[in-house]
């Protein structure tokens, strides 16, 4: 089986990744009862002694003796990596693989990039190599950051340049999160637009996931639990409880509720890696049939049901509806709307008791509603994996290249676009040896000729679909 890295980077990027290395050791923990260490969990786990000092530690097979996450983290901040090792998950990440300085990069994308990338560049290719020789079949690197700090946007996009020249064969997916309009950060507009530009060369996959989304999302379902629309047998594991499993903490942390969404996405995209299924599908299947051109590699998410019932029996007309809310614009992790959209190819990635013939019959029933290209009419990739989240009978995650996030980078463009023509702020970029006003420019540059890869995909909406003649043999 093969194994897989996650370097988490800044405040957003460690938080995220903190809760969703919580959530895949209960899982395994609900699932691997015997403490047997397997190829599931060696997927994203070492087996130490940590009674031997160095690499003599590790164990191969046998009985889970300690586990350490093969994980990479990294904040030019101390606070939420300090956090992290003070708190219950200490004992999961090897203090080796940490990162951390002291001054922080100020919600400047130059000195994540530019300053820190140099400073660090060594450490970094050092962390990265060190994970990559305790695999024995590496097949992707996850990076998790947000795209409005200075170390997220800076330092993580750095790190993907890193990664595609010492590891060019190894897969880049990245989860990056993208400021509200209403952010806190000023200057993120600069940072997202040009953390943008590195996205757009050096990754493979980018999940995008927008702040507002998530908090929308944390909204409506408190309301609806403070309603009794869902009545009161909730079960406390639910996807949008904290990893304690406190509604209450909704209200203290939003925070909280916000990234452990982001952590369930990981989890249902890293399933088919670590359990068995029926149908499976490898890490490298998502980028070989979602991607179509290099640059249009932005792959929209949603993840259906948000919230689980007492019930495990699920009756079909419910098994149906997961699939509906899967293309509702309410359910996406951006602000977008793909059912009114053009789609260049969708996965559908299903977990628990669902059959083969479900998901046929809900992809015949979906398709007339949805617009796919004319050359790929048939664009659709699934997966079954047997094991179910915690707590939960069944759950999906549906992947969209879709133009429905053209509109998350017009806004954003736009947003930069206001600062840039008063030149506001500018003077704390171009301070920093290398940063010249010809780096926004190139940004933002990059950003509109993406954009407008989108237009023309759109522009082919109203042409017909030819009906191509089938290839006919002779008998």
């Amino acid at each position: 089986m093969t194994q897989s890295v996650v370097v988490q980077v800044g405040q957003c990027g460690n938080q995220i990744g903190c809760c969703f290395w919580d959530l895949a050791l209960r899982e395994h923990a609900a699932v691997n009862q015997k403490g047997i260490y397997d190829e599931a969990i060696s997927s994203f786990f070492r087996n130490v002694d940590t009674r031997v000092v160095g690499d003599g530690g590790i164990i191969s097979k046998g009985k889970i003796c300690s586990l350490k996450a093969r994980a990479v983290l990294i904040d030019m901040e101390e606070g939420v990596v300090n956090e992290i090792l003070q708190g219950p998950l200490r004992d999961v990440f090897d203090s080796k693989q940490l990162i951390t300085d002291i001054s922080g990069s100020g919600n400047n994308w130059a000195v994540g990039h530019k300053v820190f990338g140099r400073l660090y560049q060594e450490q970094i290719l050092e962390k990265l190599r060190k994970s990559a020789e305790h695999c024995d079949c590496l097949q992707c690197f996850f990076i998790i950051h947000s795209m409005g700090g200075g170390t997220g946007s800076g330092l993580g996009t750095f790190l993907l340049k890193v990664l595609e020249d010492e590891f060019p064969e190894v897969y880049r997916f990245v989860t990056s999160i993208y400021p509200s309009g209403e952010d806190d950060v000023i200057t993120s507009p600069y940072n997202s637009i040009l953390a943008m530009k590195e996205l757009n060369e050096h990754a493979d996959c980018v999940l995008p996931i927008d702040n507002q989304s998530l908090f929308d999302i944390i909204s409506k379902i408190d309301l609806m639990v403070n309603s009794g629309k869902l009545g009161t047998t909730i079960k406390p594991k639910s996807l949008v409880t904290s990893s304690a499993g406190a509604l209450k903490k909704q209200h203290q942390k939003p925070f909280d509720a916000m990234n452990n969404i982001v952590a369930n996405l990981l989890l249902n995209l890293t399933s088919s890696a670590r359990f068995e299924g029926s149908l499976n599908m490898d890490l490298n299947e998502i980028s070989m049939n979602l991607v179509p051109f290099p640059q249009l590699h932005y792959l929209v998410s949603s993840l259906t049901p948000l919230y689980t019932l007492a019930d495990v029996n699920i009756p079909t007309r419910r098994l149906d509806q997961m699939f509906s809310d899967a293309f509702s614009k309410d359910h996406q992790l951006i602000r977008a709307d793909p059912k009114h959209s053009l789609y260049l190819a969708c996965a559908l990635m299903v977990r628990g008791n669902v059959q083969v013939s479900d998901l046929r019959r809900n992809i015949e029933r979906l398709k007339p509603s949805l617009q796919f290209i004319s050359w790929n009419q048939e664009g659709w990739k699934t997966s079954l994996c047997s094991v179910p989240p915690v707590g939960h009978s069944h759950s999906l995650l549906a992947l969209a290249n879709n133009t429905c996030v053209k509109p998350t980078f017009m806004e954003l463009r736009e947003r930069f676009m206001r600062l840039y023509k008063k030149k506001a702020h500018l003077h704390h970029y171009l301070q920093i040896e290398g940063m010249e006003e010809s780096c926004f420019m190139e940004a933002v540059s990059s950003l509109s000729t993406l954009i407008e890869e989108y237009n023309q995909l759109d522009a082919t909406r109203s042409m017909p679909v030819e009906d191509l003649p089938r290839l006919r043999v002779a008998v």
